[in-house]
């Protein structure tokens, strides 16, 4: 059918008295056909230009049967095909035209690579709203069937993403019909079919009438929660929470609960993992009642699950438990369930779930109050502080404002600072990068007093480090403290320390210097950026070395603005005009564009 095909569009493109404004049509069209995967997915991806040139009916009538038969092709290209034609209602005279999408879609819709089916589903579900109630039983419901029925698994499991979008929209007859093709599906003797089900199986219960949910819905649920593969038992705890929030309060218990139970003592460890990830919605989907009676002593056993892995899960969700726990019973709950697991974890022999744990644990505080926060978990705070695991002390620092609000951070001074002095000289440059970060929040917490006796010092020796991204983090951790602590501290503390690294030998740290008086003069202000920073820079001007010769031009053009005019007059101006005429050719262009900037021509 190609050259049927061609022989069409290049009469329609070339024809009509010599015009050639079609001509570069016809060139996508013919890259559609080429040997080049490149080209003809650039093609692919300027679909809709060659529609537009086409007009809606050669579309309808050429284009689209075009790309229906030549569907076998790179993964890359069908992905971009199923993408683009999700948007090409328009394209082919709107929504009375819609459903002619649907046959290259179809095909889509049933090739191997999982990402192409996924993709051509998500454009038939975005334009399946396009279809008229009519249209949707007449074109789109028979082609949900026929994925639904078809003799490769890998329709079947397309078919799944599709029923909760035409069921409201169909007649009850229909309905019908859908629901048992979904059922089939949940039961089909491929487990990939199966795994695809259980996953819509939630959003399909959103749409179904209460009845079908109570009738349909939980005896396909326990069947799935019940299934031999734990991949399939896995995606049907994800559906328990959207089942879970449609039914009613008395409901619950029998019909969602055993289900639940069983799941969370599963023996498979991915489908406990799955509960415990979804724990805190469970817990929202259920309700208070079946949180303190059920919830409560299954979250326990999560917390102290023999898989390192299900208990990192579990202990990621401490804090959102607790806070969703009611009101009337939850302090009790936690200092007499909750908190004993809690400590079993600060020890744990697994880093990734001690880190899980530090990540959430100071939240607890807040919850707990100061009485039962000093008592209680302070300790674990600062046992936590002194982890061998970097990623666990990290952890506890950025969140110690949690603290902060509730016991004030002096309780925690001591032992933060060796844990804070460890991070800070890390062998690993990511966790010292990471509580460079953090030195500003923590610098507000611990106040001016505290930051200069004890944490000064780690400052300026980042602003030396090794690693290029730790002085530059360093450089941009001294603005923010002088963006909290004032200018008139920056002059007291930090400028003397910068400046005197001017004279340093290494010329990385002679350039670190311009990098930090970059970023401080606007913070500083004129009147210390012209007294302390500028005659440092200027003097800086006749240094041997040429990289530090045009990093003085770019510090005088970016501390420019900050100066008054008579000092870029009298001062900057000569100094510019002598790194003009440098002999480096990359100074040379640096003062000039300085030069020009700063408008001192």
């Amino acid at each position: 059918n190609y050259e049927v095909y061609w022989d069409c569009c290049c009469e329609g493109m070339a024809g009509a008295d010599g015009d050639d404004s079609l001509y570069p049509i016809a060139v996508l069209i013919d890259e559609l056909r080429n040997e080049d995967v490149q080209l003809r997915l650039n093609s692919i991806k300027k679909l809709s230009t060659i529609a537009l040139a086409l007009g809606v009916e050669r579309t309808r009538t050429e284009l689209l049967p075009f790309l229906t038969d030549t569907i076998y092709d790179e993964d890359e290209v069908l992905l971009a095909l199923a993408e683009q034609l999700g948007n090409f209602t328009m394209l082919v005279g709107g929504p009375e035209y819609v459903h002619c999408l649907l046959p290259p879609l179809e095909s889509l819709a049933t090739v191997e690579e999982t990402v192409v089916r996924d993709k051509a589903v998500e454009s038939l579900r975005k334009i399946s709203h396009e279809h008229s109630p009519v249209d949707l039983e007449v074109h789109f419901e028979p082609l949900v069937k026929r994925l639904a029925s078809g003799d490769w698994f890998t329709s079947r499991t397309s078919a799944c993403g599709l029923f909760s979008v035409c069921y409201p929209r169909v007649s009850s007859t229909v309905k019908a019909e859908i629901r048992q093709h979904f059922r089939n599906l949940c039961s089909d003797d491929t487990p990939m079919v199966r795994r695809a089900a259980a996953s819509k199986l939630g959003e399909f219960a959103k749409v179904l009438e209460l009845d079908y949910v109570k009738s349909d819905i939980i005896s396909l649920f326990t069947a799935l929660a019940s299934d031999e593969q734990d991949s399939v038992r896995l995606l049907a705890v994800e559906a328990c929470v959207s089942i879970a929030t449609l039914l009613p309060q008395e409901d619950l218990e029998t019909l969602v609960m055993p289900t639940l139970r069983q799941a969370a003592e599963d023996k498979s460890w991915r489908v406990r993992y799955m509960v415990a990830d979804k724990f805190s919605e469970l817990q929202k989907a259920v309700g208070p009642e079946i949180t303190k009676n059920d919830l409560v002593p299954a979250f326990q056993n999560l917390l102290k699950d023999c898989e390192a892995e299900v208990r990192a899960a579990a202990a990621n969700k401490v804090k959102e438990f607790c806070e969703n726990l009611p009101e009337d019973s939850r302090e009790t709950i936690i200092m007499t369930h909750i908190l004993p697991c809690v400590k079993e974890l600060v020890s744990d022999t697994n880093q990734h779930v001690k880190s899980a744990l530090a990540s959430v644990i100071m939240g607890l505080s807040t919850i707990l109050g100061k009485d039962n926060t000093i008592e209680h978990l302070l300790p674990l705070f600062l046992a936590q502080l002194k982890d061998e695991c970097p990623e666990v002390r990290l952890n506890i620092i950025s969140n110690l404002d949690c603290v902060n609000e509730v016991i004030g951070i002096r309780q925690l001074s001591q032992s933060l600072l060796p844990a804070i002095v460890e991070l800070a000289e890390d062998a690993k440059w990511r966790v010292r990068l990471a509580i460079i970060e953090y030195m500003p929040l923590l610098a507000g917490q611990l106040g001016v007093e505290f930051f200069d006796e004890k944490l000064n010092s780690l400052c300026m020796a980042w602003l030396v480090d090794h690693v290029y991204a730790i002085r530059e983090a360093a450089t941009c951790n001294l603005t923010k403290l002088v963006e909290k602590f004032g200018a008139e501290w920056a002059q007291n503390t930090i400028v003397p320390k910068v400046l005197g690294m001017a004279n340093d030998p290494n010329y990385l740290h002679r350039m670190t210097t311009l990098f930090c008086i970059n970023a401080l003069s606007e913070a500083c202000g004129q009147e210390i950026t012209t007294k302390h920073m500028l005659p440092v820079v200027l003097k800086m001007s006749n240094d041997q070395v040429a990289n530090v010769r045009f990093n003085v031009a770019k510090s005088l053009q970016k501390i420019g603005p900050v100066l008054d005019s008579n000092s870029l007059q009298t001062e900057v101006k000569p100094v510019l005009e002598k790194l003009a005429a440098d002999q480096d050719i990359d100074v040379k262009y640096f003062a000039q564009e300085a030069i020009s900037v700063l408008a001192l021509a």
